[in-house]
């Protein structure tokens, strides 16, 4: 998948159907897990963006956990 010039690994329907499937006893139907895969994608990209971000203001050329927990920290999740 190709988003904004960055290429970005789908994540599987299957992966999705898994997930939902073991943890919470549900099917889930195609779509269903294909909408989840695409609101995920969407999520990781906002996360990279901060990310990347915050390792160029420490003058890193690499993003690390630390970049990803300030996220975590900034949006307010605390299970990171």
């Amino acid at each position: 998948m190709l988003i904004c010039g960055i290429c970005v690994a789908s994540i599987s329907k299957q992966a999705i159907k898994d997930l939902i499937k073991r943890n919470y006893g549900f099917e889930i139907t195609d779509d269903g897990a294909a909408a989840m895969a695409r609101m995920i994608e969407k999520k990781a990209m906002t996360v990279s963006k901060f990310a990347v971000k915050n390792a160029k203001k420490e003058k890193r050329k690499e993003v690390t956990k630390k970049d990803l927990l300030a996220y975590a920290q900034k949006v307010g999740f605390d299970d990171a």
